[in-house]
Order: C-alpha cells, then sequence, then structure tokens
C-alpha cells in the first residue's frame, strides 16, 4: 500500500460514510466508520481447544485474561468527535445528530461468542493478544450425551507459534481437552463499513470486532458445506507444486468468501494494517513481553478484573489498584521540523501551554466563554478517529490537497504561520499566479512526503529510541513500523512527556526529537489519542472514574 492507495480509502471513507453511514455512526455512538470494504487475511492462525462440558473454558479460564464465565461488556461508546479535527474550528454540527434522528437507529449486536483477549507468561507479560470464538460442535437438541465445546483463537501468525506451545505446555496429561491448529482448514476475514453483523451465510460465524467496531466485522469461515461445494478451479487455484493434487480447504473458503463478498464491498487488501495503526492499537509480537495496561488491554476489553486466578494475573492486578501506568502505547505522527504542523496539535499545544481558560481563550476568543456553558472541555492531545487520522497523514503527505486557509493566513489554529517559523500553504508567487503557486507547493509536498517515508521507514523499527533533543533523554520506544502510506506509527511512550501524567512536563508543538541510538535528523512528533481511549487521571495515568462511579463500584464490591 503506497500513498495514493491511503489516499484512495479516505476517499471511500468520505463518500460512504457521509451518507450511508453518518447516521449509524451517530446513532450507535461509536465513531464514523471506515469506507466499506472487505479482506481476507492470510497471515492469522487459528488454533483449536474443544472439550466435552465445560472442560475447554475451565481449561482457558486459567490462562487468559478475560472472563469466560461472563459476558463480554460491549466496547465503550462514544460520541461523534465534535471538534473539527481538519480545521482546528470549535465543535460544529455537520447535520449527522439531525440525520440521526430521522434515520432508524442501527443497532449494533455483540455477541458472548467472541471476545478480546490477552494470554500472559508467568510474570505477568503479554504473550500475544488474541479473539476467542466459542461454538458447539454437536447438536443442541441432542440431551442424550454432553456437547462439545470448541474455542477458535484467532492469533496474529507471529505469534501463533509461541502461544501453541504455550496452550500444549499447560495442558495436563489427564486434561479432557484437545488442541489443535486449524489454520490450513479454517481461514478468517474482515469486512468494513458496516455495524450489521448479524444474518450470517451458512457455514460463517460473523461478529463485531470486540475490540472496537471501527476495527470492522470479523468473520470466520468453519462450515464444512463451503469446502465440499465450492468450485474452485484447481488450475487456476491451486497452490500446490502437484497440479493434480486437491485444492487445500484454506483456498477454496477463500475463493468462497470473495466470490460471496464481490457484488457488495469492493476488495481492500492491506486496510486492517492501516485501520490497527491508525486506530492506535498494536497486536502480536508489537506486544510480546509487554504489560496489559501498558498495552491498553483494559480499553479494548480485554481484562477482567473480577475473575479469579489466572495466569499472570498478580502483576495485572497490582498495576491496575496499586501502581501508576507511566507508559502507554499510542500512534504518533513524526513530520519533519520544516514541515507545517497540523492545526489540531497547535491547539493541543496551546491548551497545555496556556492551561484550559487561557489556551480555549486563545483559540477561540470570545467564544470561549459560550462553549464552556456549553461542557466543551478541549483535550490535552488531539482525539481522533482512524478516519480522521488518516485524513490529516495523508494531507501532510501531500496525497489529498491541504485544506484552504483563506483570509485566516495569521491564525495558527486556521494553518496560517505558526511561532515556530513554517507557514500557511496559502502564499502567492512573485507573478500573482496563485493556481501556479499552489501546484508547485502541492508537488513539493508531495516529494518531502514521499522523502520523508522513506526516511521513517529506515530509521523508525520496533525497539528504536525516540529520544528528546532538548535534555537527551529517551521519552519513547517504537512499537511497529508505520502504517503503509504514512508516518504514523505506534510507539510506548512516557505519558508525563505527552502531558497526561502529573504536571512537571507539558508537550510543545515544537519539540524536536531524533530516532535511533544513532540518529542525528532532528524530526516532530505529534502524538494523539484514540476516541475509544477515556479520559486519563492524570495522578495514576489509568482511566478516570468520577466520583459518582466510585461509589457504584465500592456498592458492587460490596
Amino acid at each position: 500500500i503506497n500513498t495514493n492507495h491511503l489516499a484512495t480509502y479516505i476517499v471511500q471513507y468520505t463518500m460512504a460514510s457521509k451518507a450511508a453511514s453518518a447516521a449509524a455512526a451517530a446513532a450507535s455512538k461509536y465513531g464514523a466508520l471506515w469506507g466499506r470494504g472487505y479482506e481476507t487475511f492470510t497471515s492469522r492462525r487459528i488454533l483449536s481447544v474443544t472439550g466435552t462440558a465445560d472442560h475447554a473454558t475451565t481449561y482457558l479460564q486459567g490462562l487468559v485474561t478475560s472472563d469466560l464465565a461472563a459476558e463480554p461488556r460491549a466496547p465503550r461508546e462514544e460520541g461523534m468527535d465534535n471538534v473539527h479535527t481538519l480545521s482546528g474550528g470549535a465543535p460544529v454540527d455537520d447535520g449527522s445528530a439531525a440525520a440521526a434522528e430521522i434515520e432508524e437507529e442501527v443497532p449494533v449486536m455483540f455477541t458472548s461468542k467472541m471476545r478480546s483477549t490477552c494470554f500472559l507468561d508467568h510474570r505477568g507479560r503479554i504473550l500475544t493478544d488474541a479473539i476467542l470464538w466459542k461454538r458447539t460442535l454437536d447438536d443442541a437438541n441432542d440431551t442424550t450425551k454432553k456437547q462439545t465445546t470448541e474455542y477458535l483463537i484467532d492469533v496474529p501468525g507471529d505469534t501463533a507459534d509461541l502461544l501453541f506451545e504455550h496452550l500444549k505446555q499447560h495442558k495436563l496429561r489427564r486434561s479432557k481437552i484437545k488442541l489443535a491448529d486449524k489454520s490450513e482448514e479454517l481461514s478468517v476475514h474482515a469486512v468494513y463499513g458496516t455495524l450489521n453483523a448479524e444474518g450470517a451465510p451458512p457455514g460463517y460465524l460473523a461478529a463485531m470486532d470486540p475490540r472496537h467496531p471501527s476495527l470492522g466485522m470479523r468473520i470466520l469461515s468453519v462450515g464444512d458445506e463451503i469446502v465440499n461445494t465450492d468450485s474452485t478451479n484447481t488450475d487456476d487455484e491451486n497452490t500446490t507444486d502437484d497440479p493434480t493434487s486437491p485444492t487445500p480447504p484454506r483456498t477454496k473458503r477463500h475463493h468462497h468468501f470473495e466470490t460471496l463478498m464481490n457484488t457488495h464491498f469492493p476488495s481492500t487488501p492491506g486496510t486492517y494494517s492501516v485501520l490497527r495503526k491508525l486506530s492506535g492499537i498494536a497486536e502480536g509480537t508489537e506486544l510480546t513481553s509487554r504489560t496489559a495496561l501498558e498495552s491498553n488491554q483494559e480499553f479494548l476489553n480485554a481484562i477482567s478484573f473480577s475473575k479469579g486466578c489466572y495466569l499472570g494475573q498478580e502483576l495485572t492486578a497490582r498495576s491496575q489498584f496499586n501502581g501508576v501506568v507511566r507508559k502507554r502505547i499510542v500512534p504518533v505522527m513524526i513530520v519533519d521540523t520544516e514541515m507545517e504542523i497540523p492545526r489540531p496539535w497547535i491547539m493541543a499545544g496551546m491548551i497545555q501551554e496556556l492551561g484550559q481558560e487561557g489556551g480555549m481563550e486563545k483559540i477561540f476568543g470570545e467564544k470561549a466563554k459560550e462553549l464552556e456553558l456549553k461542557g466543551y472541555v478541549p483535550p490535552p492531545l488531539p482525539k481522533m478517529s482512524a478516519a480522521g487520522a488518516g485524513s490529516v497523514a495523508s494531507m501532510v503527505m501531500g496525497s489529498v490537497n491541504m485544506m484552504p486557509s483563506e483570509e485566516e493566513g495569521g491564525n495558527p489554529q486556521e494553518g496560517g504561520s505558526t511561532e515556530d517559523g513554517a507557514t500557511g500553504s496559502n502564499d502567492v508567487d512573485a507573478t500573482g499566479n496563485e493556481e501556479e503557486s499552489k501546484k508547485l507547493q502541492l508537488a513539493k509536498l508531495q516529494q518531502s512526503g514521499k522523502q520523508l517515508q522513506s526516511e521513517i521507514a529506515e530509521f523508525a523499527i520496533p525497539g528504536a529510541p525516540i529520544i528528546d533533543k532538548t535534555d537527551g533523554k529517551t521519552i519513547g520506544k517504537i512499537v511497529s513500523t508505520p502504517a503503509p502510506g504514512t508516518t504514523v506509527l505506534l510507539a510506548q511512550m512516557r505519558l508525563d512527556r505527552l502531558g497526561l501524567l502529573g504536571n512537571t512536563k507539558k508537550w510543545s508543538f515544537k519539540n524536536k526529537i531524533l530516532i535511533g541510538e544513532n540518529g542525528t535528523k532532528e524530526y516532530r512528533y505529534l502524538p494523539y489519542l484514540p476516541l475509544w481511549w477515556p479520559e486519563i487521571d492524570g495522578a495514576t495515568g489509568k482511566e478516570k472514574v468520577v466520583e459518582e462511579e466510585k461509589e457504584e463500584e465500592e456498592l458492587d464490591e460490596l
């Protein structure tokens, strides 16, 4: 996927999401959706745990962070992003709320048959994240024998072998369960741009992603009828060396799913890699050896703090109830020091530097008091959906036109000159040919964007330190490579350096960093908060709990 593909995804989002999904997203309170499309995962693996009665559940209950004996919580609801992220203006009503009132509300259903979870080692460190599917293999109406329950573990391919060995290690000799790798028998897919996972065709399991609906609908192809009836052309589809050998079941499932989807959704391979990184979600080896809270797993409904004992529980529970979370994985956009800072980060910098009242007055002027009375509280860092972050990244890379500043060229929040010398995109050349000047600026921006992408791809490798040029201290470490077509990556950052923990440090949009132990070129880092994040308590680095919620929790404990 390159920058042009990212721009295509943004156009898809704008066309499909605005018209078809705005009302649904507003009604469901899960934010804006990505554009419509589907994808087949070729790198994920499916592991199986089966057992009669409750043996499989009991076995996994002692190994996973989620509570298999309780209904999973639905993802945290969130309102539409009411800050105009791209223009940096005040909260606006784009009409979607009114549309939601006249359109039929689309219910977002979540099922206990699918949940997010993590597997930990004995130290309490993450081995891998996973999605658990639960199904009954026997006839539910047959009461003459015990039912067989199967858990299908949808796991990233880079940690599948590690997890399978972990499962075998903790399977007792007399344990009444069976372990299997069904990666070559079953297939996993995703569909984007919809909130409706009901009515899956025969042979398929479907549910909204339990971490957050913006990640799409997850689909498992499990039915034997799909393999038995698929009419795949063995000459074209056979991936083995022997052309006379039968087509592998997984290939048949891929073909069947693609045939089923092509009349409804376009094929968009690579979307998930872009989407999850823009959404700030790490997985697989990106999480290995990290703690659950530093990886935001409690925000993604992957942890239960009320279940009984499980492997690695002590560190997780101690961090939640007694400790302070000092670093977390966050999405970060890396830009050149000569690039114009997008307006959302200029606003955030003002809020952190001047305080809420002073920053609001600087940004909104006379409207600040009115917004304050309406209950608007500016976040310490920009809050963005994946689609919003993708739009900003696409503009920074020059793959779509920058927002016009018009006559507000001197106002930083509207994209004019900044305090650090970067200029807006509205300059006119000496001949007065404004249109030609814009074309030249866009071409220059695209060239610098490609150069920046190349540099970040080379230097920003997992494990590389992010060093503050001001004091030479390491303030974070790279967790993932950049999202394709962007310079947005995942990094484990010190919360105090983001202005989210304590009062001694503030984040500034004029920051300068080095990447890597031997890095010499200066960059800026622009962190943002995914919309699924709750408000962070500045004293603990964990979710801020209001007094009413605390009282309810205390009553529940009693």
